[in-house]
């Protein structure tokens, strides 16, 4: 029997996924929406980033993407253990390596043979829908605040009623910190243009699109605004699930 007080969509507790159909679907999505694996070593702090290339269940083998910086190549080498860390929609997946990685190239590219995870860590830890922006409506945004020597023009990618995901172009990484509230985002959405101070939650510079993948959440959002944007998200819901059941995905 279904507890009421259980919020279903809200976020859920850590789960540790085992069964290999299971681990095999949920790496695919990384793989599907090319997000970023941070790499980190044993007793080591410095972070790499990697792509998932393939999950292959049948062989029970994953193929990572050669890790930025390559330098970390040589911990590899040593056979060192590392973890994986990746977030896809809200979702928080980890796993761990402790077996013998290979070094190879797939398509002509460098890449990393690596045995299919035993076990996954999956933690559902954001309770707000995130309706994803098409390519041909994505929205013009601007982050500035005394923190920063100019403003940074980019685009909105998906937005929630609490934040948003953005992208810059170039390597901003180095004129942002996590954790910092900037005093004045400005976004370009259908019903006005909404300015709201922004708490940065993460920044993820990616160096083939030469992109910087910005994690913003609405910070003291007015009330009016807060309502605008609720109403735009819900929209975008209804819009997907349309199409969704249209067959049209």
């Amino acid at each position: 029997m279904s507890n009421p007080f259980i919020v279903e969509d809200g976020p859920q507790p850590p789960k540790v996924l085992k069964a290999p159909l299971e681990i095999a679907a949920t790496l695919r999505q990384l793989q599907q929406a090319h997000d970023p694996l941070i790499i980190t070593f044993h007793e080591r702090k410095q972070r790499f980033q990697s792509y998932l290339i393939e999950a292959d269940r049948e062989k029970s083998l994953l193929i990572l993407d050669e890790m930025i910086p390559n330098d970390g190549e040589r911990y590899l080498l040593n056979g060192e253990a590392f973890r994986i860390e990746a977030f896809h929609e809200g979702v928080r997946v980890a796993w761990e390596c402790h077996d013998t990685v290979q070094i190879t190239e797939h398509d002509e590219a460098r890449c990393y043979l690596s045995p299919m995870p035993q076990e996954v860590h999956y933690h559902q830890r954001r309770n707000a829908y995130r309706a994803q922006l098409k390519q041909s409506e994505q929205i013009k945004v601007e982050l500035a605040g005394a923190k920063l020597s100019k403003a940074l023009p980019g685009q909105m990618l998906d937005i929630s009623a609490t934040g948003c995901k953005v992208r810059l172009h170039g390597n901003a990484t180095h004129h942002l910190q996590a954790g910092q509230v900037y005093e004045r985002f400005t976004a370009q959405l259908p019903f006005g243009t909404m300015i709201t101070s922004v708490e940065l939650r993460h920044a993820q510079y990616e160096e083939r699109p030469d992109m910087t993948f910005l994690g913003l959440r609405f910070h003291r959002i007015s009330g009016q605004d807060q309502r605008q944007v609720e109403r735009f998200v819900y929209q975008l819901q209804r819009e997907a699930r349309r199409i969704e059941g249209a067959g049209l995905l």
